[in-house]
């Protein structure tokens, strides 16, 4: 199919609305740390299943030691450090505006592989970055005391949601350059490629998770979260539309269509996640809102294709 790698990264734009919305649900109830923890064991679970119904083996075959490296270093920047600034952001101003700011994760990319693989800045990557920040800033601004332009959200889960943004930029480009290092094998279709790195990922997620967890609050919350049905099944959803098919699918996106395309039509979450977010959170949707997600998603389009 000539439009299989765009018709993956539009069907990951709904996963990761419906992670984004499930997650905000799923931190509030069992609380940042508890529901990663669950969230990494069952992706490495469903990861384990899918070995074994593929090629018979438990484990993923092909990776070097040079690219489990690489893709356990991109769990711990983008699933420990990443998802914990973005799931705190989602509890303190929402997975609405959480997403929004996510925008800014294709530039966090550019500018990693700008210093790491020498890929150059264009001009127009530059004006497009603008652009994104120009929306986003239309979006979460307004006006303040003697009328004074003033933040309408929390600096605190604004600076989580950037730093969640950055974070998830910089850990696609290490999963591009540890799946690179993959070795082709009789046991590794081309397509179980992605499903493999991040069964590496998620391997870092959870040691860094757990560590987190009980360091903070010890262990009590994960026991108390297991006896919660309504929260494991959140938790269990988050799971399959998160780390396992929307990550999965995000890195397969990446092999089919080039880069700059799929991470463009990945980030119209924001602009999808307006209407699900009314009707289950009646959050407010203003044009305000409406145009900043839309010129955001349009600069992130212009940063890549133009």
């Amino acid at each position: 199919m000539t439009y299989i790698g765009e018709l993956i990264s539009i069907g990951v734009a709904f996963s990761w609305t419906a992670t984004a919305l499930l997650s905000e649900f799923g931190s509030k109830r069992l609380g940042n740390l508890t529901l990663n923890v669950l969230r990494m064991a069952l992706a490495l679970v469903f990861s384990l299943v899918l070995f074994v119904f593929v090629s018979g083996s438990p484990l993923p075959a092909g990776a070097t030691p040079e690219a489990m490296g690489w893709m356990l270093l991109s769990g711990l920047v983008g699933y420990v450090i990443g998802d914990f600034c973005l799931f705190q952001c989602y509890i303190i101003i929402g997975s609405r505006y959480g997403q929004l700011f996510m925008t800014l994760a294709p530039l966090s990319a550019a500018l990693m592989a700008w210093v790491t693989l020498g890929q150059q800045m264009s001009g127009s990557a530059l004006l497009a970055m603008f652009i994104t920040l120009a929306g986003i800033s239309i979006s979460v601004l307004g006006r303040g005391e003697h009328h004074k332009v003033s933040l309408k959200l929390p600096l605190n889960g604004v600076l989580f949601a950037v730093g969640a943004a950055m974070c998830q930029g910089i850990g696609l480009v290490l999963s591009k350059i540890g799946m690179d290092h993959y070795q082709a094998t009789a046991d590794m279709p081309e397509w179980l490629v992605p499903f493999s790195a991040n069964f590496y990922r998620c391997i870092a997620g959870i040691i860094g998770f757990t560590a987190l967890l009980y360091f903070r609050k010890g262990l009590d919350p994960l026991r108390e979260a297991m006896h919660d049905k309504k929260g494991l099944a959140v938790a269990t959803a988050t799971t399959i539309f998160g780390p396992f098919i929307g990550v999965g699918f995000s890195l397969m996106a990446v092999q089919y269509t080039a880069a700059g395309i799929a991470s463009t039509l990945m980030a119209m979450t924001p602009i999808i996640i307006l209407l699900p977010s009314y009707w289950l959170f009646k959050q407010k949707i203003t044009w305000r809102a409406v145009i900043g997600a839309v010129i955001s998603v349009v600069g992130v389009s212009l940063f890549f294709l133009g």
